[in-house]
């Protein structure tokens, strides 16, 4: 897409959320290559952008909350600081993407692809993470309260003072995590696999592989 066309359509978009729908037109970019785009600190509250092509754009400081971003590809994606809370990002691919204290509150995460992703201090509050993909994930200081990471992938994710207070790990994959100095009070860890997890200093981790 044409510089020219992604400015009209964000512009159309600023005035569709200005007016709450009244005027201007909601942005539709499903399906359109935004390769490399920059879009720093831009307005994409409630966008649709299911199935684009977002790999290495700028979007630090970017306003993705309510957004359809759906099967989105964000390989090596800058996101610090970008609030995603209430997007939909199901089956999105976040490939060595730098999340750094992004907000993810409430975001719909199944069959997300984090592997390797940077997600240090990133705010996922009651995010749905069922299946997801955290493979070897920066996730430290991360907060996952209330999250549901039902049979997610965590292997050799860096978890190092993670709050993960009352979140669901039902059949999660914590082989060689690093759990030390995390918070797993009310955590549910049902047939999770803990083998090689490094636990915080002092208490041992109760594990419960079938």
């Amino acid at each position: 897409m044409k510089p020219e066309e992604l400015t009209k359509i964000l512009e159309a978009h600023k005035l569709w959320l200005e007016s709450s729908g009244e005027q201007g037109e909601r942005a539709d970019l499903r399906r359109v290559d935004l390769s490399g785009a920059n879009l720093r600190a831009a307005d994409l509250r409630q966008a649709n952008l299911a199935w684009s092509e977002l790999g290495d754009a700028e979007l630090t400081g970017a306003d993705l909350s309510g957004a359809d971003l759906s099967r989105a590809n964000l390989h090596g994606a800058a996101l610090s600081g970008a609030d995603l809370s209430g997007a939909d990002l199901s089956g999105a691919d976040f490939l060595d993407a730098n999340l750094h204290w992004a907000r993810l509150r409430e975001a719909k995460l199944a069959d997300a692809k984090l592997r390797e992703a940077y997600l240090r201090g990133a705010d996922l509050n009651g995010a749905y993470l069922r299946k997801a993909n955290l493979r070897n994930a920066a996730l430290s200081w991360a907060n996952f309260s209330g999250a549901n990471l039902s049979w997610a992938n965590l292997s050799g994710a860096n978890l190092r003072w993670a709050t993960l207070r009352g979140a669901d790990l039902t059949g999660a994959d914590l082989t060689m995590a690093d759990l030390r100095g995390a918070s797993l009070d009310g955590a549910e860890l049902g047939v999770a696999k803990l083998s090689g997890a490094v636990p915080w200093y002092g208490w041992k981790i109760v594990r419960y592989e079938e």
